[in-house]
């Protein structure tokens, strides 16, 4: 059903009058015959007159405008006219429209049905007989799992036709990642052992697989077969890693986290995967909004354009409530055969996935945003804010990092037009202050840092950046005095109120009030840059120095984590470094470990200033 009059342009009015008040799809169409907009209705009627009688955004203005024609087809169902709408915007992209560029299927891990098995990478449709394992967002995170397994356990993933050929082993079985069931140097069963612990680990059954290798390591060990034994515990740590990167602290289903961030024209959408428990990882998405700003709208948007005619969860995480949420449930349980739920209010450990989900999706957008102005921009916007005569060319920044005063180690990173200077960083181990004295490991790292550059040992940098108010930046200031540098301007970067990111303050000398630039500002976005980098390598210097100093376990410096306790924690983890690496929940499974006591034993580890 079309209406189109070429000589006086479209007459909306004369064409409502006309249109049902059944569900439908309408495709609104230029005058040149491109489909400009695609949208569903309830009520066909009522939803395309709102066009042209409701106040509208400059967007749509624009888009009714340009309208010469508009198509409907009618649907039995609001839902059904949702899906159809979806295939539309797939085959059409109409310019009005939110846009999913990235519609791609995703990778899944394969184990075929064969008398020895293969673990493969596999796309499209899944007929093949065998178990698929997935979607992981990408084929990188679906690659690394395959090479973790191959580490792990020795099932092939050789290609069929390399298989039936072999007459002796090939690479893979003499750097021990392979049976060889090709020349049959293992029997059916102890591949058959391999591959379960590999299914069992693809499940998410990570504990049932560790619980086994302790086993076969303790009889192994009693054996006196230590070369096995030693096998057995590399993989254990291994496993113990994957855990703890991988293990969704109380969930056991599957469901997919979804959180969008929105500004200047911009939108990111963060899709984290949840399989058996496991978080497979994550996708970033960076539709095209058409002008779209509000966070629901886009997220209503994305979601039949992404999950129409792909595997659904049976539960999806939203960041925002959506307004369709009982259509989308509909459509979605009608297309995947079974039922969907959207939830945007969730507690415990959905919500502080959420709350991840949503900080990669802020994160990510305020990257794109800084990418997109580039290093000049924002090097330019950087004098601008700063009221610099020219553009700065060299930059420093330092920070100190102690656990309550206990090796202190302080960082200074260096950019420049380029970036980071990796090679002109320094770290210093701080000595003879009292523990936890911030000035003074300030005033001892600066000293002497700029008594070898007095001495011709290095470049002034035309902006000295302290992490740290004003007091840090009072400290800094006599420091330089003392060594009579003098071209240096001294900026103090304090985080703002709740420590919250895009509300940093900067102190400039001699000036009362600092400097508090917008959030979505190029030059905020540099200096957090540059805070964060000398953040993160004073921290790692830290820990590094602590670890060496350190010569007793530390845990047995933790109450209530006696000698059969750190057995088990040793055990379970492979090695202190396992243990470092755990997280609370992993740390709360062992067994006699409570809560308390895996929160104490995590905060020995992490509890990093």
């Amino acid at each position: 059903m079309a209406s189109s009059d070429t000589s006086t342009g479209f007459d909306h009015k004369r064409f409502t009058r006309s249109l049902t008040r059944l569900p439908g799809v309408y495709r609104m169409i230029d005058a040149e015959g491109t489909v400009l907009y695609v949208g569903k209705a309830k009520d066909l009627r009522r939803r395309v007159s709102s066009y042209f009688t409701r106040s509208q955004n400059r967007r749509i203005q624009m888009m009714v405008a340009r309208i010469d024609a508009i198509e409907i087809t009618v649907t039995h169902t609001e839902a059904e006219a949702l899906i159809l709408e979806n295939t539309l915007i797939k085959q059409l992209k109409p310019k009005y429209n939110i846009l999913l560029r990235d519609d791609k299927s995703y990778p899944y891990i394969f184990l075929s049905g064969d008398l020895f098995p293969r673990l493969s990478y596999h796309r499209g449709k899944r007929t093949a007989p065998g178990r698929y394992f997935g979607p992981y967002p990408n084929a990188g995170s679906m690659r690394e799992t395959l090479q973790l397994l191959q580490k792990l356990f020795p099932v092939r993933q050789c290609e069929e036709s390399f298989y039936q050929s072999r007459s002796r082993p090939c690479l893979q079985y003499q750097i021990k990642r392979c049976t060889a069931p090709c020349v049959g140097l293992v029997t059916e069963e102890e591949y058959a052992k391999d591959v379960r612990d590999a299914v069992l680990f693809l499940e998410g059954k990570t504990n049932q697989v560790i619980e086994g290798l302790v086993t076969r390591m303790e009889r192994a060990s009693d054996a006196l077969e230590f070369e096995q034994a030693a096998r057995l515990r590399d993989q254990i740590a291994a496993l113990s890693r994957v855990q703890e990167r991988q293990y969704v602290s109380g969930e056991r289903g599957d469901l997919d986290i979804i959180a969008c961030a929105s500004k200047g024209g911009a939108a990111c959408l963060q899709l984290f995967f949840i399989r058996n428990g496991r978080n497979l990882g994550n996708k970033t998405f960076y539709p095209s909004t058409a002008g779209a700003e509000r966070e629901d709208e886009i997220l209503a948007a994305f979601i039949p354009q992404y999950y129409i005619g792909k595997q659904i969860p049976g539960e999806i995480v939203l960041s925002h409530p959506l307004d369709e949420r009982p259509l989308l449930e509909e459509a979605l349980t009608q297309e995947s055969g079974h039922q969907v739920s959207l939830r945007s209010r969730v507690r415990s450990h959905r919500a502080r996935w959420l709350r991840m989900a949503e900080q990669n999706a802020s994160l990510a957008l305020d990257a794109r945003l800084a990418s997109r102005a580039g290093v000049a921009a924002r090097l330019e916007a950087l004098q601008e804010a700063l009221g610099l005569d020219e553009v700065p060319g060299r930059m420093e920044c330092f920070d100190i990092s102690h656990t309550r005063g206990e090796s202190t180690v302080a960082s200074c990173v260096v950019f420049d037009a380029g970036g980071a200077l990796k090679s002109d960083y320094r770290r210093f181990n701080i000595e003879g202050i009292q523990g936890g004295d911030d000035y003074a490991a300030m005033a001892q790292a600066l000293n002497r840092r700029y008594t070898r550059i007095q001495s011709g040992e290095g470049k002034l940098p035309d902006i000295l950046f302290i992490d740290g108010g004003r007091g840090q930046l009072n400290a800094a200031a006599r420091v330089l005095d003392e060594l009579a540098v003098v071209g240096v301007l001294l900026v103090g970067v304090a985080k703002g109120p709740d420590r919250r990111a895009g509300m940093e303050q900067l102190f400039l000398l001699g000036k009362e009030r600092p400097i508090i630039l917008p959030a979505d500002s190029p030059a905020l976005h540099l200096v957090q840059q540059i805070r964060d980098e000398a953040h993160r390598f004073a921290i790692t210097g830290h820990r590094q120095r602590r670890e060496k100093s350190r010569k007793t376990s530390v845990l047995e410096q933790i109450p209530g984590v006696g000698a059969k306790r750190r057995q088990r924690l040793l055990r379970q983890f492979g090695g202190l470094q396992g243990i470092t690496r755990a997280g609370i929940t992993d740390l709360e499974r062992v067994d006699g470990i409570s809560r308390k006591l895996a929160e104490q034993i995590y905060a020995t580890f992490h509890e990093d200033k």
